[in-house]
This record gives structure tokens, sequence and C-alpha cells, in this order.
């Protein structure tokens, strides 16, 4: 097979293995995982063979025009360099890792047939947006996502706490689509075509007529996809679905779309210095308010969700500095570790015996009872926090030397400033990055909360993903010294001696502090006994995290009586903790701006038409009535009473006449 149609299979098997696997979850529930996970692993191999057909060379690009439209032509087009090749890789990696991970997860979920075939759905449209090479083929694409997310960040749509998580991902996620695809069409009629290739050539001419307008809006539905400061607010609370979906919006679709589509169409964003300051700043605040935020978060998952907010922030500074490189780096890297440490925290969630919201307070003595995700995930912390010789380090780094390359003025490419912002708010975000990834790892395998019921080990589909997932977190770092830069144009991604040295400083700062603080706070805990803790029978972790979430309450029994964790973060924050634990109140801050007004308005609306339309319409059909109410009563069927009327009205004409005779 040629290049193309082993690409166009890349997204065509997942499509196809989801409508199949909708089609007879009911009738043939015994194919469902094999349909989940077949053709999701053939997608990968696919992936993998393009990926090295490619081979960082030229890129692939096929296109036939789906339909005249008269104007701006629409095709569907294939456009696979470099970037694309590697990232459509991780992609399938990752969806194959979760739907293998879920057969045992979600082994006794009802609605495992639909939930399987969302995450193919889901898949399938984050690959079209990967090898699109048409603005209108990839808006498909995530547009698609937006509506699986909400699905399958609801699927324990009997729980208030995922209802509302799936409606306000697809309402802030929309929010910038609106303007994003404004931005589409704005930047299609500048470039006379939705083709990606003759986009970026209108660009490299100096074709565009209002870049700086085009960039802005396309960077609201970016900070909404990606979860980018304000519209971040979406992806913490949607850990109300399964653990799994959470791996995949977090590590490889969904919130990585926006930091790609910027990546693929960085040239237009570079054409507006205005739009390049802006997304550094924007990365800026991201970063480091999410790194405050982890540190506060009590649930594990809250946390990773903080976490992957603040490392979407690298990326999307290391594109305000033009580097592309280094952004598409730290995605994969990125995207390789986060997996692991949602999965390894889904097995934490089922052996700790606490509900989808984990509180990592209630976790005791888990370091012995699940072996495989504490080696793991302490794995990936090490990747997060940026130690060498772990991949976070390597692509962190590349980040950190391109925001110094660009703050001391060596590229036409972006300001300066930009510069400066991402380099010293990526330096404070590496300290906060290791202190959260310490505290995660003291409070959940070393913590003092309550004793969980063992419930036995947990499926081999789960703990083997987990294995597979650290050999990228440990190893794809030295990838950057000499495979990558062939796919990524040519760039140097190894370390710079300077940030490496202040990267790795930092984060040891921080994650030595936190340490420090955690013995003190330790020492200074009370050590009060806990109460029996009931025991849940033993069952399906995704059926134990639903139950727990209808709950409201731990799934393995009262720990009430649990004494304060020994927790570093409110002693490092202080002050600060019970804002930073909120999300710096911004929910509440958009609440008052936009929820209640829009909820008054609303009110005003029923109240105008319950009490002056429908009041207006029963008046005006109240004079009818009455005066059919005195004819029907005058219909009373006694012919002396019908006499007696004509005679009347007989008189009454008769002097009406004469008067008017009179009067003449």
């Amino acid at each position: 097979m040629t290049t193309t149609t082993l690409a166009v299979l890349v997204p065509l098997l997942p499509f196809l293995g989801a409508a199949t696997g909708l089609l007879l979850g009911r009738t043939a529930p015994g194919y469902v995982r094999p349909l989940a996970v077949l053709p999701t692993l053939t997608s990968l191999v696919l992936a993998v063979l393009v990926a090295v057909d490619q081979g960082g060379g030229r890129a692939v690009n096929a296109a036939t025009e789906l339909t005249p439209t008269g104007s701006v032509p629409i095709e569907l087009a294939l456009h696979i360099d470099g970037f694309a090749a590697l990232v459509a890789v991780l992609v399938g990696l990752v969806a194959s890792c979760v739907q293998i991970y879920s057969t045992g997860y979600l082994r006794e979920d009802p609605r495992y047939p639909s939930y399987a075939a969302l995450v193919s759905l889901f898949t399938s449209a984050m690959l079209l947006v990967v090898y699109s090479g048409d603005l209108m083929v990839l808006l498909v694409g995530w547009e698609i996502m937006g509506i699986c997310s909400y699905f399958l960040v609801g699927h324990y749509w009997e729980t208030p706490e995922a209802r509302a998580a799936s409606l306000k991902a697809f309402l802030v996620t929309k929010l910038g689509d609106v303007p994003f695809l404004i931005g589409l069409f704005a930047l299609a009629t500048d470039a006379g075509s939705f083709s990606i290739t003759k986009i970026l050539g209108t660009v490299a001419s100096g074709g565009l007529d209002h870049p700086t307008l085009i960039a802005l809006l396309l960077l609201a539905g970016v900070a909404g996809k990606s979860a980018q400061f304000p519209l971040h607010t979406w992806l913490p609370d949607a850990m109300a679905g399964p653990t799994p979906v959470s791996a995949l919006i977090h590590a490889a679709t969904m919130v990585a779309a926006g930091v790609y589509f910027v990546a693929r169409l960085l040239p237009v964003f570079e054409a507006s210095q205005a739009a390049m300051v802006v997304l550094a700043a924007m990365a800026a605040v991201t970063m480091l308010g999410s790194g405050l935020a982890a540190l506060a978060q009590d649930d594990i998952k809250r946390v990773l969700a903080y976490s992957t907010i603040g490392q979407l922030g690298y990326m999307t500074g290391a594109l305000a500095v033009a580097d592309r490189g280094a952004a598409v780096f730290h995605l994969l890297s990125h995207g390789a570790f986060k997996a692991l440490l949602f999965l390894a925290a889904g097995v934490i969630i089922h052996a700790a015996g606490t509900n989808s919201l984990a509180a990592m307070s209630r976790m005791r003595n888990l370091r012995d009872r699940v072996p495989d995700a504490y080696w793991t995930m302490t794995v990936a912390l090490l990747a997060l926090a940026a130690i060498p010789p772990f991949s976070g380090f390597f692509s962190k780094e590349s980040v950190l030397g391109a925001a110094e390359h660009v703050s001391t003025g060596h590229t036409e490419h972006a300001p300066a400033a930009a510069g400066w912002i991402v380099l010293l708010a990526a330096l404070l975000t590496a300290l906060l990055t290791a202190a959260y990834a310490m505290r995660l790892w003291l409070l959940a395998f070393r913590g003092h909360g309550a004793e969980a019921p063992d419930h036995g080990r947990q499926p081999l589909t789960m703990t083997l993903v987990l294995w597979v997932l650290a050999v990228p977190s440990l190893a794809f770092g030295g990838f950057a010294y000499g495979t990558l830069p062939d796919w990524f144009d040519g760039q140097d991604l190894a370390p710079t001696l300077t940030t490496s040295v202040l990267g790795t400083g930092m984060a040891l700062v921080g994650g030595i502090v936190t340490y420090a603080a955690w013995r003190h706070t330790t020492a200074l805990a009370a050590r009060v006994p806990l109460g029996a803790v009931a025991a849940h029978p033993e069952g399906d972790a995704g059926l134990v995290e639903a139950e727990a979430i209808a709950s409201h309450a731990p799934a393995y029994g009262d720990v009430a009586s649990a004494p304060d964790p020994a927790d570093p973060g409110r002693l490092l924050l202080g002050p600060l903790h019970r804002h930073a634990a909120v999300g710096f109140h911004l929910d509440a801050v958009y609440s008052t701006l936009f929820v209640r007004p829009v909820q008054a308005g609303a009110s005003l609306v029923r109240f105008l038409d319950r009490e002056v339309v429908d009041t207006y319409v029963r008046a005006a059909g109240a004079l009818p009535r009455w005066l059919g109410v005195a004819v029907r009563r005058a219909q009373t069927g006694n012919v002396q009473t019908y006499v007696s009327a004509l005679l009347a009205g007989t008189v009454v004409l008769a002097v009406a006449a004469v008067l008017v005779a009179t009067g003449a």
C-alpha cells in the first residue's frame, strides 16, 4: 500500500470499529471488546508505518475536492509531515492502551459497549485532525471530539456531578469554538482557500490582511479546547468521568488538539507580534495558576487535571516563542507520562477504596498493595517534575531553551518580551510542578489515611498497560539528540546548559522543600485511631467509581474520624491555600458575570411570557367567551320565550323608527 492509503486507513479503522460496536453492542456483546481493541491497535500499527515511510522527509500531500462550493473550495486533503506522523503514533498508542485498560476497568459496566464505541470515535476524530490538510475537514474532527467528550465525561449520568461536568465541558469549549469558526472563515477568505499548505503559502508571501484579528479569534478556540486561561475551568470538573477517559482526553486527544493546531499554523500567529505576546501571557498565567491550584487539591485526579493545564501552558509557551518543535516534543513526552499517571491513578482508586474523585487524605499503605502503580507512577512523576534522565526533562528543557533563546533577542519570529514572559513563568512552574508531584507521591503512597480493605490484584490488562507506558516515560527523551530533529525540521532539541541547571535546580528545590514540609506536618499531625472501615463487596473499579460519586462519599465506609492529613500543601501555600483549592474563584466570577445575568434574563423572559403575553391572550379570548356564555343562556328551548323576545325586539325597533322619523 502507498503511504496515502495507509494514512486514510488510520482514522477510518477506529471509526468503523465505533460504528460496528454500536450496532452489535446489544445483539452480539461478545464482539464488543475485540471491536474496541483490534481496530485501534491496527490503526496504531498503520500510524507507525506511515511515520516510518514519511521518515521526517517531505510532507505527504493528497487532496480531492468534496463538492463544488462556488467560492472557497473544501477538499478531503491529507498533509502529513514529521509532526503529524509522530502525533498520530502518540494518539494510537494512548488510545490502544486506554481501550485495553478499559476492558478490565469497566468489565462489569452495562454501558461498556457505547463507552468503547465513543472512545474509538474520539480516537478517529483526533486522527482526522492530525492528518487533515483542509481546515473544514479538521473542524469536523474538532467538533466530533467535543461531542464525544460530552458523552464520555457524562458516562455516569446518574450522578449530578457527571451531568454538570459534561455540560460544562461542552458549553465552555463551544464558547471558544464560536470565535474559532469566525477566525477560520476570515483566514480562508484572506487566503482564498481552506487548504493548510495554500494558507501557509499566502502567509509566507504576506497575503494576510488581518493577521492579528484572525490569530486572536483562533486563540479563543485553542484556549477552550486546550484548557488555557481563561477557558480552562471545564477540565478539572471533567474528572467526574471514568478514569480511562481522563487519560485519553489529557494525553492524546481533545486538549492536545489546540496545541497541535497552533503548531501546524504557527506562521499565521507569527505574522502578528501582538498575538504572540497574548499567547505568551496566556501561557504564563495558565502555568502559574494551575501549579498553585494543583498544590492545593486533595483529589488525585484534580491534581493531575491542573497538572495537564500547566503542561499545556508549557506547550503554548513554546509556541509563543515560535518553536513548534519544542511544543510538539513536549506534547509527545507529556502524552506518555500523563496517560500513565491517570491509568495508575485508576489502579490506586480501586485499591484505596475511594471514589472517582480520590482524596489523597484517605489513602494509606498503598505502596505494598499496588506495586505496579507505585513504581510506574514514580517514573511518571519524575518525568512530570523534569528530573533527568526521564523524558519530561528533555522536552521541558527544550521549551526553556527556546524561551531563553528568544529572550536574548536571537530570533525575529517572536518578540523578546514573549521570551522573557515564558522563561520566567516556566522556571517558577518547574518549582511548583516538582512540589505538587512530590506531594502527590507522599500522600498517595506514604499517607496516613484510612486503611481500605484489600480487593485483590487488578486485572492484568490494567497493570500491563502501565509498564508499556513507563517505557517512553523513561526513555523517550533520548530521541532529542538523534531521531526527533529529523522529523522536526532539523531543529536542535538537546538541552542547553544554562536552562538545564536553572530548571533542574528549581525542580529539586520544589521537591526538597515539599518533602521537608511533609516531614514537619507529619511530626505535628495528631495520631487519632481510625474507626472501623466497612467492607465493600469486591467489584469492578468502574462500578465502584460510579457508586461512590452517586453517594458523595468514600466508597468503602465511614472514615469521618480520620485525622487531618499531613498535607505539606497547606503549609507551603499558607493563606493562599483556600483560594487555590477552588481555582482562585474563577468559577464564581464567571457565575457572577455570565451565569446569573443569563438566569436573570431567562427569569424576566419567563415572567413576561406568563404574566404579560399569556394575560393578553387570555383577555383577548375572554370577551368572546363571555358573549358565548350569554348567547348560550339565551337558548332555553322555550318557544314562548323566543316569541316574547321577538315581540320585544319588534317593539324596540318600532320605537326606534318613530324616534328617528320624529327627529327627521
